[in-house]
């Protein structure tokens, strides 16, 4: 009897043991960290800078060249040209790669405006910077082809502001 009840004891201190060490266990955290690798940040460099080379292209509807640009053809154009393969239509282009906050947003990201909450997607935009200034971006509008603006200080894009992705990193 004294045997099964140290047996039975050793067994109970096992597995108090073995729990505590699951309880101490943490997984890993599935998101991505915000801090970009020396190679990624020299491609977020490129890509600014081949986006800006279209700075004054004419818009064009459907367009996807130096030719004429609209919103999501200039944002293929120019991820295309580094390899990342994205669709030529905005709202799609929404549902690639993975979301990023504001503040971990980074040059080369896209961000994507509705004309109200819930509604679809009709415009995007390539990231070029992100300070205490606020967000700036190159994309290609129909009124004035492709220019640079400050979301923050726009009262157009500042209300139509949704989500921001990051294709590069997904």
């Amino acid at each position: 009897m004294k045997k099964s009840n140290i047996i039975f004891k050793i067994g109970c201190i096992c597995l108090i043991i073995s729990l505590s060490g699951c309880a101490a266990f943490q997984p890993m955290n599935s998101s991505k960290p915000t801090s970009i690798s020396t190679g990624e940040s020299q491609l977020r460099s490129d890509i600014v800078t081949y986006a800006r080379k279209f700075q004054g292209a004419k818009y064009k509807y459907a367009g996807m060249s130096p030719n004429g640009f609209d919103c999501s053809g200039f944002t293929c154009y120019v991820m295309n040209h580094h390899d990342i393969k994205l669709t030529h239509q905005s709202g799609v282009q929404e549902t690639e790669g993975r979301v990023v906050s504001e503040k971990d947003a980074q040059p080369g990201d896209l961000v994507f405006f509705r004309k109200r909450k819930g509604g679809d997607v009709f415009h995007v935009a390539l990231i070029i910077s992100n300070g205490p200034d606020g967000i700036e971006v190159i994309h290609a509008t129909s009124s004035r082809g492709v220019v640079i603006d400050n979301i923050r200080n726009s009262s157009y894009w500042s209300t139509k502001y949704a989500t921001i992705r990051n294709v590069i990193d997904p």
